[in-house]
């Protein structure tokens, strides 16, 4: 069984501070962290525990209650209107052995969803559910947390949206960019591409690296390159390459993975059918043309439109969303959403996630869903919203018709003469609707008085991650949804990649035992039976080297390929080394997890600290 954390099995803490506190206004001019008493009672049940278990980041579990639920507002309800153009989205197993541990993020039997303050919660945390910290990090001193929506709120289906991106982009090849008409009747693979790769557009290729940029799995359109062929492309350059645009793109969304999977597709193609495609389409030529009708997908709103007649069909039904979206409420937080899709798609979104159906099944949209955030913001142009010098207005959205009130920093503008205006919202409201503006809008709408105090939770390492964390200093959360699967796989395989260290440590041995008897040939003056005798020894050994030496690398191939995905591999390694994804997760997220519902199964005042580092001369002295 994967490891899980039992509260009962480690320290109990009992904290005298409570967040049954009153409502605070959370539209003040600043927003303080809330100050608590100190009083803490800690009894330690340290010489029971293991060591593995000592060394757990749930060590210590903090618990309070809550009871005072949040007021609801009154419900109107609104048309489906037509779908805007807008801003390209946000973004994109079960154990058998995990039957004893009950699921923490989604409802059993017609019963609430499990969280943290609930009463079944703090008890048992599924490992592929688990939040993972790089960076330590206070939930006492964050004030706000902030949500995208697209891959985040809410995840999609790549079975049934993945395929819909696809089938759109190659409907706009064919009728607006002149490709054959063939590829119409191709098929999508949605299992075969893998965040983390990159493309290289002019030679056609698609790379796996690790973390140091070295290439360690291509492929040329779906045609596996040998080493010899890798090391000619990207290993014998007098200067490294930094495998950056413009040269080069990066899959690191999930709504990236239909056009790396049509790219590879075209190159093909084009390999195999000489003087079929457009005049003048080299490699490079065929990227633009795939970015272009992806792009007219997202601006003439295809996709968005396809999704809004049936949101079942594309997006995960989560129910855990929204209560823990309360709990956060109710530890005196404020919760932000910011989204580049336009409000009426992310009303019908939100509104499918909230879970209010009509009674023939169909969405019955209301703005129910707003009174779990103090602020929304559509239509925000990420990741240019996290540039505070970025001159963008901010509207107010009219939530019934959808109409815009242009605003000094979220006040509205006094309108000139008879023109037009849209109702003021009343003090009251709990939460206020924009587009556009920038992150100095979002911070003044809050109160915030410091980036730190925020955290923001997506899927985009780029959109979403690095910009808030480089640029703001915000701390971050990053949605793996492959990361629920890939760390279950881990815990099934751990006997195998104890074999697999083992084999190396005995493939090293073989080689210095290769190196001494060649060095003894080399500088020993040996009479004729001694040299046949240490000749016969080194081929023997040599032998045995090439044994191992193919033995391990078929193992761990099939253990990456076989157990993991067949042409990529683990998502967070190759072979030994960190994946160039998983750098990237290291150093721009200060948690990551598997889905965004995992953050309500822990505390809202947990402590988050990371695992030790270790060096590597620092493994066999500790033994680890």
């Amino acid at each position: 069984m994967p490891p899980t954390y039992n509260r009962n099995q480690t320290a109990l803490v009992l904290e005298s501070d409570s967040l049954i506190l009153p409502r605070r206004c959370l539209f003040k001019a600043k927003m303080r962290i809330p100050k608590r008493p100190a009083v803490t009672f800690c009894l330690s049940l340290l010489f029971s525990l293991s060591p593995s278990e000592f060394r757990s980041p749930h060590f210590l579990l903090t618990r309070f209650s809550h009871s005072s639920p949040l007021r609801r507002r009154a419900i109107h309800t609104v048309g489906v209107n037509q779908l805007h153009a807008s801003y390209r989205m946000d973004g994109p197993g079960v154990d058998k052995n995990m039957t004893q541990v009950q699921s923490m993020a989604v409802s059993d039997g017609g019963q609430d969803p499990i969280i943290w303050s609930s009463p079944g919660g703090g008890q048992k945390i599924n490992i592929g559910k688990q939040i993972f910290c790089n960076r330590s990090l206070n939930m006492r001193n964050i004030v706000a947390v902030g949500f995208d929506m697209d891959y985040t709120l809410a995840q999609y289906k790549p079975e049934t949206f993945e395929s819909l991106a696809y089938e759109g982009t190659i409907k706009k090849l064919v009728k607006d960019l002149g490709y054959p008409p063939e590829l119409s009747a191709w098929t999508f693979d949605w299992k075969y591409m893998v965040r983390g790769l990159v493309l290289d557009k002019k030679r056609g290729n698609i790379l796996k690296m690790d973390r140091h940029k070295y290439v360690k799995v291509a492929y040329h359109g779906f045609r596996e390159l040998s080493k010899e062929d890798k090391v000619a492309a990207y290993g014998s350059t007098l200067i490294r390459d930094a495998f950056d645009e413009p040269d080069y793109a990066l899959i690191d969304t999930l709504f990236s993975l239909a056009e790396a999977y049509l790219f590879a597709q075209l190159v093909d193609f084009k390999d195999n059918n000489p003087g079929r495609l457009p005049e003048g389409a080299d490699y490079s030529h065929m990227y633009r043309d795939v970015r272009a009708a992806v792009d007219m997908c997202h601006r003439d709103g295809t996709l968005k439109q396809m999704v809004a007649k049936d949101p079942k069909r594309y997006i995960n039904e989560d129910t855990a969303i929204f209560p823990m979206l309360k709990m956060l409420r109710e530890s005196d937080r404020a919760t932000f959403l910011v989204t580049n899709s336009l409000w009426d798609y992310t009303n019908i979104v939100m509104n499918l996630l909230c879970g209010s159906p009509n009674l023939d099944g169909s969405l019955n949209l209301n703005f129910e869903w707003l009174q779990y955030f103090n602020v929304v913001i559509t239509g925000s142009a990420k990741p240019g919203f996290f540039h505070d010098e970025k001159r963008a207005n901010l509207f107010e959205v009219d939530p019934d018709s959808g109409m815009l009130l242009n605003t000094d920093n979220g006040t509205p503008m006094p309108q000139v003469g008879d023109t037009f205006r849209l109702p003021l919202k009343s003090s009251n409201e709990s939460c206020k609707v924009f587009q556009g503006g920038n992150v100095g809008h979002l911070h003044k709408l809050l109160g915030i008085e410091s980036s730190s105090q925020v955290l923001y939770v997506g899927d985009h390492i780029y959109g979403d991650i690095l910009r808030s964390k480089k640029v703001l200093g915000w701390r971050t959360m990053l949605v793996v949804p492959e990361l629920e699967k890939e760390v279950e796989l881990l815990w099934e395989l751990r006997e195998t990649r104890k074999q697999l260290r083992m084999m190396r440590t005995h493939r090293d041995l073989i080689e210095d035992k290769i190196h001494h008897l060649k060095w003894s040939l080399k500088i020993e003056v040996l009479d004729g039976n001694e040299k046949q005798k240490q000749l016969s020894e080194l081929e023997n050994l040599e032998s045995q080297r090439e044994e191992v030496r193919f033995s391990h690398q078929q193992a761990q191939r099939e253990c990456h390929q076989k157990q993991f995905h067949k042409v990529w591999g683990q998502l967070m390694k190759t072979g030994y080394q960190n994946s160039r994804f998983a750098h990237q997760v290291e150093r721009f997220a200060c948690l990551y997890t598997s889905q965004v519902t995992n953050l309500g199964l822990y505390s809202p005042n947990k402590y988050y600290r990371p695992s030790e580092d270790f060096m590597p001369h620092e493994f066999d002295i500790l033994g680890l």
